[in-house]
């Protein structure tokens, strides 16, 4: 190493920082701590200036100017966990067009542009690093993207939403009702006061999104991708789950059905004890990455909150130090997989009034129970009927969940 290599590597790293909620203030306390991150908040940009902050800074490091953190050229790399995808938008893309690389948190924003944000790095020959968009502190992203060829990658399954698990683990651990469970979720800060973001499965899809353009280099548009969430689950969908020995987790996964296809879905799924996230509760997350020559990995940690999203995006902090950026390799391959929703998969539909196993076109049923207060179905049914029967499953009246048919063979 030269001496002016090991200079660039000392000096200090100026970040710009836009928003200051939770993960902002953390994302603040956190490189304030780092010893080793030789990097500091230079200037911080928010809504409102007035706005009562747990975390004191100095004088003069708020703004309400987006300019003040563009225009200043001694700004090295932006930094942004604002809660609104637009506004995400708009600073992650005026960055790359600067020149400035960027760290997000983003998710919506990032799995609704990322084909653009991808173009944009490679024009303007900078980077957006991203790994606290998927599973908080679990740095996914940069494993799928460095160590997972996707030749033998064959699925990436798991739990990516905090809420929703606190929430199913209330019910299924400690015997909650749904509704007290949200109740708690909410004041703990673990849901939102609005929780439909989490609890309709669309957080854990434009986290499922991303990460398989990292997985296996291939973008699919979130509007392409059945996802069905947990705010109509039924006490008698609890009771069903326990008498089997299973709970019920909101999953999210994509699966190469064969060497040349892939499916992907959001889905609450009966899962039972011999499976790794079954154990995994309240907020925490896991992932399970398949692979043909090495069985199973599998990732855990804390999916949410101020300190372990800060932590993530402190490790792309530091990865900038070094230079480094995705490189989308796989994006790149001669034979990357086609997404398809050609294939069969095998659910359990509660149903009060809306006529199910007449209307939602099961391949085939294998069991039904009906009773005077509920009636359930499960049956054999194409991803593609199910996209396309999106506004009947959506009834208040129905829940829905897979019964996992993947890899059965595989977990003995």
């Amino acid at each position: 190493m030269t001496p002016m290599e090991t200079t660039n590597r000392r000096q200090t790293l100026n970040i710009g920082l836009f928003g200051f909620g939770t993960v902002g203030q953390g994302v603040y306390k956190v490189i304030a701590g780092s010893r080793n991150a030789h990097a500091v908040i230079r200037k911080v940009c928010v809504r409102n200036l007035e706005k009562k902050r747990d975390t004191v800074v100095p004088k003069g490091l708020l703004t309400d100017n987006a300019d003040d953190i563009f225009n200043d050229a001694g700004i090295d790399l932006i930094v942004e966990v604002v809660d609104d995808a637009a506004a995400s938008y708009r600073i992650v893309t005026t960055a790359l067009k600067q020149g400035i690389p960027v760290v997000s948190g983003s998710k919506a924003m990032i799995a609704e542009h990322l084909p653009e944000l991808i173009r944009l790095q490679r024009e303007n020959g900078t980077a957006l690093l991203y790994d606290a968009s998927s599973c908080g502190s679990i740095p996914v992203i940069r494993n799928l993207e460095e160590y997972y060829d996707n030749d033998l990658l064959l699925e990436v399954k798991g739990i990516l939403n905090g809420s929703s698990n606190y929430i199913l683990s209330r019910v299924f651990d400690h015997g909650e009702s749904y509704e007290g469970a949200l109740r708690k979720a909410q004041k703990l800060g673990f849901a939102e006061s609005d929780p439909t973001f989490d609890i309709s499965g669309k957080d854990s899809l434009y986290k499922l999104i991303i990460i398989t353009v990292h997985a296996l280099g291939v973008y699919v548009k979130p509007e392409d991708v059945f996802t069905y969430g947990i705010s109509t689950i039924h006490e008698d969908d609890i009771r069903y789950a326990r008498e089997k020995g299973m709970k019920i987790k909101l999953v999210a996964q994509v699966v190469k059905v064969s060497d040349d296809r892939f499916t992907m879905f959001v889905m609450p799924e009966f899962v039972s004890p011999s499976r790794y996230i079954y154990s995994v509760d309240n907020e925490y997350n896991g992932v399970v990455i398949r692979g043909e020559c090495y069985d199973r990995q599998f990732m855990f940690g804390k999916g949410a909150g101020g300190l372990p999203t800060a932590s993530s995006i402190l490790s792309d902090v530091m990865a900038r130090r070094h230079d480094y950026r995705y490189e989308y390799k796989k994006m790149g391959y001669i034979d990357t997989p086609v997404y398809t929703t050609d294939v069969t998969l095998k659910v359990y539909v509660y149903f009060e009034t809306t006529d199910i196993p007449t209307q939602l076109g099961f391949e085939r049923i294998s069991e039904m129970y009906t009773s005077d207060t509920g009636n359930y179905v499960i049956g054999d049914i194409t991803l593609d009927t199910l996209l396309s029967s999106r506004e009947l499953l959506s009834a208040p009246d129905i829940f829905l969940a897979n019964i996992p048919t993947f890899f059965l063979d595989k977990d003995d």
